[in-house]
């Protein structure tokens, strides 16, 4: 007796777990084995934007994250083109703390970035020794206007800063989280006290 009534009960169980799994769909396996597994995306929209460096090799600003950056358009022949010498002063004095300089070199303005990639990396490293990170030449403004900077000049993507490039060294902070926070015109030179106060201010900041 006891043992029809286990039979019973075994099938019963039977029953009802397939009906309760006869209406799901398979699910597909990921490469790594974990349904729906897929590359995370990165925390700021920032951090997504595809660079390429001086050197042509491929980069994104994502290859940052953590740091505080200084994002300068740069050229070679322009009235504050001697900033090259106070941002690697700047870089050299943070860069342990957390900062990094980032240069874009841009031939919008007076025409004065007419260099190829490899000119304008022999002129930053032999008249002003920089080692900070700078990428390849590309377009600030304009209809040919490189994604990062139709992001950080658009009041859609980028309210509080946003407005065209106006010359030369204009320059965007970007907090340690991907968050840009100051915008400083050509004239602000790289140890200005206001500059360098935000620059603090943002290193003492863990990102979070």
């Amino acid at each position: 007796m006891k043992t029809k009534i286990s039979y019973a009960i075994t099938a019963a169980w039977l029953l009802l777990a397939l009906s309760f799994g006869c209406d799901e769909e398979p699910v597909a396996s990921s490469p790594e084995g974990v349904a729906g597994t897929e590359p995370a995306a990165p925390s700021k929209p920032l951090y997504a934007f595809g660079l390429e460096d001086i050197d042509g090799r491929t980069a994104t600003l994502g290859d940052f994250q953590g740091k505080a950056l200084l994002l300068v358009n740069v050229a070679s022949k322009c009235g504050y083109t001697k900033q090259y010498a106070g941002l690697q002063a700047l870089y050299e004095k943070y860069r342990d703390q957390g900062l990094a300089v980032l240069a874009f070199p841009a031939n919008n303005f007076g025409a004065q970035e007419p260099g190829t990639n490899e000119q304008i990396k022999q002129f930053c490293s032999a008249t002003y020794g920089v080692t900070f990170p700078v990428f390849a030449k590309i377009s600030v403004k304009g209809d040919d206007i490189h994604p990062l900077y139709r992001f950080l000049t658009d009041p859609a993507s980028n309210p509080r800063f946003a407005g065209d490039i106006t010359w030369n060294f204009n320059k965007f902070l970007v907090s340690r989280d991907g968050d840009v926070i100051g915008r400083y015109d050509s004239a602000v030179e790289p140890f200005d006290s206001g500059l360098i106060a935000d620059i603090e201010n943002a290193l003492a900041r863990s990102p979070q």
